[in-house]
Parts: C-alpha cells; sequence; structure tokens
C-alpha cells in the first residue's frame, strides 16, 4: 500500500472512530430515539417460525460459550496447520468481547424493553455497542482477511470461508434488531467500533510479514 492510500485509509478510520464516540455519547444523552423504534418495528413486523430461527441461527456464533469456543477452534486448526502467527491473532479476535464490555459500561444504555418490540432471548448486559456485531466485524472480518493474505489457503476453503463471513458480518445487524436485543443505533455502534478495531488487529498482523504466505514450518527451507 502506497503512502497516499495509507493516509487516506487512516482519514477513513479516524472519521468513523470519531462518529462512534459521537453516537456514544447521543446514545448515553438521549437513550430512546424514534429513529430505533421505528426500525425495529419495520424489522419485526414480519414474523414467522422459519425468520425466528434464521435470525437466531445468524446470533448464535456471537453468544457465550459459543464464540468463545469458535475463537478457540479457530486458532488451534491455523496453529495444527503450522500458521502460528495467524493463531495468534485470531485468538486477540476475542479481546472484542472485553472492548464491548467496557463501552457497554460507561455507555450503560438500557436494553430494548417488551413494552416497546418482541424480544426473542433475555440478554443480561447494557444495550450499545452491539456485542454481536462488534465481535462478528473483528472475527469473521479477520477470517476475510487471512483468507485472502495465506497463499497456501486451499481456493475450495477460501471460497467457502469468505462468504460465511460476509454473510454473518452483515446478517448480524439485522438479526440482532429482529430478535429484540438492540436497537437501530446499537448495532451501528458495533459496526462503527468493530472497524477500527479490525484495523488495528490487521495492522499489527501484517506489521511485519515474516513470509505473505505464511508456509508451515515443515515446508520452510
Amino acid at each position: 500500500m502506497n503512502i497516499r492510500r495509507r493516509h487516506i485509509l487512516l482519514l477513513v478510520i479516524a472519521l468513523i472512530t470519531v462518529g462512534f464516540i459521537s453516537l456514544s455519547f447521543l446514545v448515553a444523552l438521549y437513550p430512546s430515539m424514534p429513529i430505533d423504534l421505528k426500525v425495529s418495528q419495520e424489522i419485526q413486523e414480519h414474523q414467522n417460525g422459519f425468520i425466528d430461527g434464521l435470525m437466531y441461527f445468524i446470533s448464535t456464533p456471537g453468544y457465550m460459550p459459543e464464540s468463545v469456543i469458535i475463537v478457540a477452534t479457530t486458532s488451534l486448526l491455523l496453529f495444527l496447520f503450522k500458521y502460528k502467527k495467524a493463531a495468534l491473532f485470531t485468538l486477540i479476535t476475542g479481546a472484542a468481547g472485553l472492548v464491548s464490555t467496557i463501552v457497554k459500561a460507561l455507555v450503560n444504555r438500557p436494553r430494548p424493553s417488551k413494552d416497546l418490540v418482541r424480544i426473542f432471548k433475555e440478554t443480561a448486559q447494557q444495550s450499545f455497542p452491539s456485542g454481536h456485531v462488534l465481535f462478528y466485524v473483528v472475527y469473521f472480518g479477520f477470517m476475510v482477511l487471512l483468507m485472502l493474505q495465506l497463499e497456501r489457503i486451499p481456493k475450495w476453503l477460501k471460497f467457502t470461508v469468505i462468504p460465511i463471513s460476509l454473510f454473518f458480518i452483515f446478517g448480524i445487524p439485522i438479526s440482532r434488531i429482529y430478535l429484540g436485543a438492540h436497537w437501530f443505533t446499537d448495532v451501528l455502534g458495533g459496526f462503527l467500533l468493530g472497524l477500527p478495531c479490525l484495523y488495528l488487529v490487521a495492522w499489527l498482523y501484517l506489521r511485519k510479514p515474516a513470509n505473505k504466505q505464511e508456509a508451515p514450518v515443515a515446508e520452510t527451507k
């Protein structure tokens, strides 16, 4: 990446970060906003058993302990196939949960209530930002990066992991609103916070690429 593109990317990330901070102050001052209720009503307007199941399926990887199991299993598989650096940074994506918990405590926004939306599953933590969205952007976003960066990964695996990862990244905001777990501004906050976090993980991972292919030890000479 040339210097000009890098500066443009850094500027975009800075603007996204400012946007997230501004949104955080906004929802802290005004926990209830008309746009949130309107979006929830629109998304929850059509409900049936199939959509319920699909939306819950999309959210499942973000619950505990499923998220920990997914991150740990992915990291272990990468480690066993000698992608040690990728394995380590996959574990680091799990820190998105800690970031989410800290911001939730600071903003302290209540979850949507039963008198306003249909709630599929009760949750305990505060509402802003959506931890699911934050985790999906960081973890699944990093999976996309790995599939593009690790050249020795089989093409069939790349063509499987990338679409699945994108499906979860772009499906999770609708899922969280449909299930009554979050407001629109919660999932927007999760995206805005997730992108700088993903950028940081990606930058650290790519900063000193000893070998772009990260070839298994047995194949190096």
